[in-house]
């Protein structure tokens, strides 16, 4: 659309002052804390395989692998037989019932994680699965099953027959990363990826309690970019997510993916480039960037590109593997924080294997913007130790906590803008592999931080899968 412009005003340094705080705090307001309250056991053997880095019961990237509605909290996973299952339990019950929703996994392929949602308008429970870069599995409940769940049994019969469309609605045959998404007036939305990495789009479908309807594409995969180093003309976008605020804005974090090797310092690296940013205040309709300037129209043909000015906050080039598809938050004035993960400047200016130098060197960085609508980013003094996903939610004083993999848990203040990050749970006892699920629904319904992780194996032996409950601040 236009000539790619960064924004004018720099992000802030990784330390910032309590000047700069949200806002939003009260001296008398706690500080984060946890407290474990209970561990519960889903499944004792759990299907394990590493695929990409990841297992395809606990990447971080699901939405929602792990989720709470009307006093119950439910969780999607593949057993041991590959069998994919959806369970559920009230809130504090120290056991799961589970239904089968017949549909078994088809390849040892980590990205092929079952993601639900749920459609207030009617509700229905709605599970999308098993797609990378090809056909999905579209599973749906009986109307009222989630509005009645102590009333409804928890049985195969509650579910229709798995589908290859959405109710007739074929999407596309080049379908990823499945995101559910309820909307402020009861609608469903379902974020997904057309055609493959390094050359795809972002696409959005809606559920009105009646049908679905396919509203289009709102990324675009075209247009040039150029590092010091050589040029790329195809990207796809990957997001941090994709939420609606208490007021009804749709916000998205993203990073760029290039297609060409050749905008790297070295082939070992990974092609991901600078962090971005989006809103729409028309469901997702029309997106605009954050000085409110329209950069694209899902349907049109007018698409968020890599060339629109405005949508980078936090610049980086390729050459410090910049992770994909972190994480995001909003606070309770609405504004946007995310986590997003590299290997800073002072380990080198080029790295050359992606997973190791990650691992030995990476962190985690704290992106918000505050109260007077300026971009803010604080370093988490909290090595990677891992090439994979950190976590991001804030509660309800809007205390941020930042959940790392093997289920290691850091937080900060909103009082003192943030700048107070401290490990509050080092994930000791759990075993756990990497990334973990977290319930991003529960933390405002009933103050609980809830996340599903599963235990470390080798090779093809199954594991537990367990779901830990933190309490956080009242």
């Amino acid at each position: 659309m236009h000539r790619r412009t960064l924004l004018a005003a720099a992000l802030a340094g990784a330390v910032v002052t309590p000047a700069f705080a949200s806002g939003t705090a009260r001296a008398a307001d706690p500080g984060p804390s946890v407290t474990r309250t209970g561990t519960t056991t889903l499944d004792g053997q759990a299907l394990f395989f590493v695929s990409y880095d990841g297992l395809v019961n606990n990447n971080a990237f699901q939405k929602n692998g792990l989720l709470t509605y009307k006093g119950y909290q439910y969780a999607v996973w593949y057993t041991a037989d590959r069998n994919a299952v959806v369970g559920r339990r009230a809130l504090g019950a120290s056991t799961w019932s589970t239904v089968k929703v017949g549909h078994t996994l088809r390849y040892n392929d980590s990205h092929n994680v079952i993601s639900m949602g749920v459609s207030k308008a009617d509700g229905r429970l709605h599970l999308n699965m098993d797609s990378h870069s090809d056909g999905f599995t579209y599973v749906k409940s009986v109307a009222g099953l989630m509005d009645n769940p102590g009333g409804l049994s928890w049985t195969a019969s509650r579910f229709g027959a798995p589908q290859s469309t959405l109710d007739g609605l074929a999407l596309t045959s080049q379908f990823t990363y499945p995101q559910f998404v309820s909307t402020p007036d009861g609608k469903l939305q379902l974020s997904y990826r057309v055609a493959v990495s390094g050359n795809g789009r972002n696409a959005l479908a809606e559920y009105d309690g009646t049908k679905w309807t396919n509203l289009g594409e709102w990324s675009g995969s075209t247009g040039t970019y150029t590092s010091e180093h050589g040029s790329s003309t195809a990207r796809n976008m990957y997001l941090h997510g994709i939420d609606y605020d208490r007021n009804g804005r749709l916000h998205s974090f993203f990073t760029w993916r290039e297609q060409n090797g050749a905008v790297m310092c070295n082939s070992g690296g990974i092609t991901n480039h600078d962090t971005g940013y989006v809103y729409s205040d028309d469901r997702g309709r029309t997106w605009r960037n954050n000085a409110g300037t329209v950069v694209g129209v899902t349907g049109g043909s007018d698409k968020v590109s890599v060339t629109d000015a405005g949508l980078v906050v936090d610049p980086l080039n390729p050459d410090h593997s910049l992770m994909n598809q972190e994480s995001q938050f909003t606070d309770s004035a609405g504004r946007p924080h995310a986590i997003i993960s590299y290997v800073p400047g002072r380990f080198g200016q080029c790295t050359t294997n992606y997973v190791a130098n990650r691992t030995a060197n990476g962190r985690a960085f704290h992106v918000r913007r505050n109260a007077s609508g300026t971009w803010q980013k604080t370093e988490i003094p909290v090595p990677l130790n891992s090439s994979q996903r950190t976590k991001l939610i804030l509660d309800t004083y809007d205390n941020a906590y930042a959940i790392f993999p093997f289920g290691r848990i850091a937080g900060a203040s909103a009082a003192s803008g943030y700048t107070d990050w401290r490990v509050l749970f080092d994930g000791s006892g759990l075993n756990a592999f990497g990334e973990v699920v977290i319930d991003e629904t529960r933390v405002a319904q009933d103050g609980v931080l809830s996340f599903m992780y599963q235990e470390k194996s080798s090779g093809t032996t199954p594991s537990a899968l367990h779901v830990i409950d933190f309490r956080l601040p009242a």
